[in-house]
């Protein structure tokens, strides 16, 4: 529908109220949850969109109100997750195989569930300054939403990692069986990433890939592939056609 509103008219006011419709009816259904179950559902979803702009892009709780923690609100975050409504990217301590035995489930950033309702916060202004690509905004947010969309419908589990050592990693994801770095950037400095060398060069943990995505080129340097980031649409696993294992007690 919106793809077709798009396409023959060009308007994109006209988008911005389908998003709106959209974002009215989430905050219609959370109010049945809220009342019944005394849920924030309301309350994070409005607060998810702040942090994404941030440096430091964790999910902090004092956005719903003083002592609120993980603990307390856990009900909250699994429904928006399990409601598709939002995508939470968990932190994990060591980027080694499994992902999921390292992962820390009170530190996590936050996504909307569709890039296009992210734009939905945004100024008619600052939209169109996004749609012609203006230097002064930063489409990090952008950016790192849509990464943590697409992996998400390609069935990868998504973590973060970060370190006061080595720094942070934007995303991480375990690809045909390997441990692999993702990092998101937005502007023409996309060869600077402190934390990502630090990591790569860490023998600790073995990392033989990572992937930059960014507005730039195809480019290949030792460990670090830079890519377009449309180009996160190709990265799947590669199918196993059977999953048999024969145990061989021969010897015993």
């Amino acid at each position: 529908m919106v793809g077709k509103i798009e396409n023959k008219t060009n308007d994109f006011a006209k988008v911005a109220r389908i998003h709106e419709k959209i974002i009215r009816l989430y905050k219609k259904d959370f109010s049945k949850y809220e009342i019944g179950y005394k849920l924030k559902l309301q309350e994070i979803y409005d607060a998810m969109p702040g942090p994404l702009d941030q440096k430091k892009k964790r999910f902090q709780f004092n956005r719903i109100g003083k002592g609120m923690s993980y603990d307390r609100m856990e009900n909250d975050f699994l429904w928006l997750k399990d409601a598709g409504v939002a995508i939470p990217v968990y932190n994990i301590s060591e980027p080694k195989l499994s992902l999921v035995i390292s992962e820390n489930r009170n530190l996590f950033k936050l996504f909307l569930s569709d890039v296009g309702l992210l734009t939905s916060c945004y100024s008619n202004q600052v939209k169109i300054a996004i749609l012609n690509k203006e230097k002064s905004i930063n489409n990090g947010a952008l950016f790192e939403n849509v990464i943590a969309q697409e992996p998400l419908a390609k069935g990868h589990k998504e973590f973060y990692f970060n370190s006061k050592k080595q720094g942070e990693l934007d995303f991480v994801i375990e690809l045909d069986g390997e441990v692999t770095p993702l990092e998101i950037k937005s502007g023409k400095d996309y060869k600077r990433h402190a934390a990502l060398n630090n990591v790569l060069g860490n023998e600790e943990y073995e990392i033989q890939r990572a992937y930059i995505l960014s507005e730039g080129n195809v480019e290949v340097d030792e460990k670090k592939i830079y890519i377009p980031i449309y180009m996160i649409m190709f990265f799947e696993n590669t199918e196993i056609d059977k999953l048999v294992y024969k145990l061989d007690l021969s010897g015993m």
